[in-house]
């Protein structure tokens, strides 16, 4: 196999999979070819075995999309509902460490599939490189434990009927369920254009209100409105900064919070998935993947701090905050005299929970899309329309989406449980699986002989961000569970929280046995197949072209 030493042309002569599916499993790469974008730029793209990874879908992401869609597709539950809770649990200084490690975590993860995705902007994101760059079993693994995630479908769609019955239970929750779910299905199977729009306006009003609410957060601790005085830091005194009186205690608590506050952030690496369908790639994924650091420092870490100054942590509302009545942005709002503040609240978390679940069953068609051009998805999967949606994968997809509507004929809020501790566990593996493929891919890249000049992007701290998200992840997994063996095991519990990791295991230990793949060599690997080239870059850098700092600063906000 030659090597390429980031060469703008390059034949590829052999490459070798070692017994992988169909879609790398080929002894010879056919000839290259060019296929157009909407923006007129091209991308070095190569069938393999007779399959095009990108073969209708349409770049139809702009900028602005993508930027959004990378931050404000991930602000909903996790934040509004969640967030009060977790300070209940660990004290507003151990749910701001846990904010803080986590948001550090997410960010190593996010610039290792940015860098990743730069280079190949192509479907199916982390699980397609795994499937290249390790083997085919993992990338099958984590494939379909993402699409699992899908699962996530079902749990936005349970907390809106949760939501809806909060005013009045008009109709039964299965009954709204099914309405909302219809409407995304149909949004869905339209075209990446529509997704994105309306992506972009429910994150732009969910951003504005965490902002209000931050300025409502600082005027409360500051004794500007309420007419509680300024309270400053008095409840990190009073009753504490931490929950419990020992140090250990002080641990247990700030550790019991890293699962729920990781679930506040999962949806970051939606920008990988867009990879495939974003226009000017090479420009807007980085810029959206560097500015994922700041908007996590600002509206989480910084809201989770506020909260901590205007509620202490033993206050019982805090602690049953799943519900808008009493979530720590309504009891906020109370506190400055804001009247109506839990209608508000619910409003805002209806439109977020909405706007989750139709990014959740866009991830997971376009993850069934990369898993059936991969060989790992029945081929039928792989089909678009003529907007450039993969629509059989859509539907496949949202049968997960209809099946919260027999779990809520049981309790919806029941079935908001379950499929937390689910999405949660399975959003971590798949978190743990871009950190160890990019430790991979840089490996492999460097091997080859490539020059680390031609990636787009450049992952923050190689190795050691990859490193460090491999092992809080696991340990995150492994440990989050620890409640179900004290005081005394109990089997529910167990169940719940470990639930979520069952799927992936049995997934790579079948495929293994049954396919009987190996990891594929360094040498092997192959970097041709979909990735940018100078031409691209110098394409995408003159149709975005140069930005005025007013431009950059809006950007970085919206």
């Amino acid at each position: 196999m030659k090597m390429f030493g980031g060469k703008k042309e390059a034949e590829i002569e052999e490459v070798s999979t070692n017994n992988a599916p169909p879609a790398y499993g080929s002894e010879k790469v056919e000839e290259e070819f060019m296929y157009p974008t909407e923006t007129g730029a091209s991308f070095n793209s190569e069938k393999q075995n007779g399959v095009d990874l990108q073969e209708g879908t349409k770049r139809g992401l702009d900028a602005r999309h993508v930027q959004m869609i990378a931050f404000g597709g991930t602000i909903g539950t996790g934040l509004f509902l969640n967030s009060g809770g977790n300070i209940a649990d660990a004290g507003p200084a151990g749910a701001f460490i846990a904010y803080c490690v986590v948001g550090f975590m997410v960010y190593c993860i996010m610039t290792c599939l940015g860098e990743m995705a730069t280079y190949l902007p192509v479907s199916g994101s982390f699980n397609h490189y795994a499937t290249r760059f390790v083997d085919p079993a993992l990338g099958f693994a984590l494939g379909w434990n993402y699409w699992f995630s899908s699962v996530t479908i079902a749990t936005e769609l349970a907390a809106a009927a949760t939501i809806i019955g909060w005013w009045k239970p008009v109709m039964p929750d299965p009954a709204w369920s099914t309405i909302f779910m219809v409407l995304i299905l149909g949004i869905n199977l339209v075209g990446v254009r529509l997704y994105g729009e309306l992506e972009y306006w429910f994150a732009l009003i969910k951003i504005l209100v965490v902002i209000m609410f931050i300025i409502v957060c600082i005027l409360v601790s500051t004794g500007a409105v309420g007419g509680l005085g300024a309270t400053g830091f008095k409840y990190w005194n009073d009753p504490g900064a931490f929950v419990g009186e020992t140090a250990r205690e002080n641990a247990v608590g700030t550790v019991s919070v890293l699962l729920s506050a990781g679930f506040s952030f999962q949806g970051t690496e939606v920008v990988g998935i867009t990879a495939g369908e974003a226009k000017n790639p090479t420009k807007t994924l980085p810029r959206a993947i560097r500015n994922t650091f700041y908007r996590i420092v600002f509206f989480y870490i910084c809201t989770i701090f506020l909260i901590g100054l205007c509620i202490p942590y033993d206050d019982e509302r805090l602690a049953a905050g799943d519900d808008s009545a009493t979530a720590s942005f309504t009891l906020v709002f109370e506190l400055a005299g804001i009247n109506g503040g839990a209608h508000f609240v619910n409003t805002v978390i209806l439109l977020s929970v909405l706007s989750a679940a139709n990014s959740s069953l866009y991830t997971t068609s376009r993850t069934l899309l990369g898993l059936a051009r991969d060989g790992n998805a029945p081929a039928f999967l792989g089909r678009v329309n003529r907007f450039g949606s993969p629509y059989l994968a859509v539907c496949f997809s949202s049968i997960i989406g209809f099946a919260c509507v027999f779990a809520s004929i049981y309790s919806a809020s029941a079935a908001f449980v379950w499929f937390l501790s689910i999405t949660a566990v399975s959003g971590f593996i798949s978190w743990w699986g871009i950190a160890f493929v990019h430790l991979r891919f840089r490996r492999a890249y460097v091997k080859q002989g490539r020059s680390l000049d031609d990636l787009p992007f450049r992952c923050f701290a190689y190795p050691y961000s990859g490193l460090f998200a491999c092992t809080l992840t696991i340990l995150i997994i492994l440990g989050q569970g620890y409640g179900a063996f004290a005081p005394e095991f109990d089997r529910v519990t167990f169940i719940t929280n470990y639930i979520g990791i069952v799927p992936a295991i049995v997934c790579y230990v079948v495929y293994k046995l049954v396919r009987r793949t190996k990891v594929v060599p360094m040498e092997e690997v192959d970097f041709e197949t979909g990735r940018v080239t100078e031409e691209d870059r110098e394409e995408d850098e003159r149709e975005v072209g140069y930005q005025p700092w007013w431009k950059k600063a809006i950007a970085w906000i919206f």
